[in-house]
């Protein structure tokens, strides 16, 4: 299901793509919680953000065309988090279903293990994607957490559910990281 997708770092030509991909899950899906979609300049600066923090931001393609893209951010900001990115992905509408999310995941899962990051967690945006909690499951994340009616999008309340994956040795040795922010 995944054959032909390559999956690589994004570059700043990738940007319009990555946006409009978002578009559609902004403006169709509880995902985001985001009411207004960004444009390509705000995706700019999640993705500098994101390399700065020396963070992984990729995108998936078939045929050289951006298909899907995920990052990691900071879970949360303070220093005893530094070692615990959040992801973010989200796939093309039209090519769901083709593995293009899995291939993301593992590289993003290899990438900030080969970082030093001991664990990653998942906030979805909505309890009810079932989708995206099974493919977190797949990958390894358990659930850790559900926040009810923590959002409030197209007249009704959603959830959020939090999982939680280890990383290299996970909690058995100290992270290999220094600090957040090393820009």
């Amino acid at each position: 299901m995944s054959e032909g997708i390559a999956v690589r770092p994004s570059v700043e030509g990738d940007l319009d793509r990555i946006a409009a991909i978002y578009v559609h899950h902004v403006l169709s899906g509880l995902g985001s919680f985001e009411a207004v979609p960004p444009g390509g300049a705000e995706m700019a600066r999640r993705r500098d953000d994101a390399l700065a923090r020396g963070l992984p931001f990729l995108v998936a393609g078939i045929d050289g065309q951006v298909t899907g893209f995920a990052y990691a951010a900071p879970y949360r900001v303070r220093p005893a988090n530094r070692s615990t990115p959040e992801d973010s992905m989200y796939v093309d509408h039209a090519r769901a279903g083709r593995g293009i999310g899995r291939a993301l995941r593992g590289r993003l899962i290899d990438e900030c293990a080969r970082l030093g990051y001991r664990q990653r967690v998942a906030v979805i945006g909505d309890s009810g994607n079932h989708g995206s909690i099974a493919l977190h499951a797949r990958r390894g994340f358990a659930r850790v957490g559900l926040l009810p009616a923590v959002g409030y999008e197209f007249g009704r309340r959603a959830g959020g559910v939090l999982m939680q994956r280890a990383l290299g040795d996970g909690d058995r040795t100290p992270p290999v990281l220094e600090a957040w922010g090393r820009a």
